[in-house]
């Protein structure tokens, strides 16, 4: 597994948080909400698949501000790519 330095905030987690329990976020949203918080205080990285939601939530317009603060910290804990 890829060595990650980078985790989440108190505050980035409290934003995935909402992001999960609102009735209106969406399926990419929650999912990169749910992989932010997943990496609260661990070593855990972003898989592939969560980091292409979390980058269709940071482009929909209509994604709410904490939904985009969770997908931003999920996209950050991703793995840099090996040149």
């Amino acid at each position: 597994m890829a060595k990650n330095t980078e985790r989440t905030s108190k505050g980035a987690a409290s934003k995935a948080g909402k992001t999960l329990s609102s009735p209106r976020a969406g399926k990419a949203a929650k999912s990169a909400a749910g992989s932010a918080l997943s990496q609260k205080g661990n070593s855990k990285v972003t898989g592939k698949a969560a980091a292409t939601k979390a980058s269709k939530t940071l482009n929909n317009p209509r994604a709410s501000k904490a939904a985009k603060s969770a997908a931003g910290s999920a996209l950050t804990q991703r793995p840099n790519k090996k040149k």
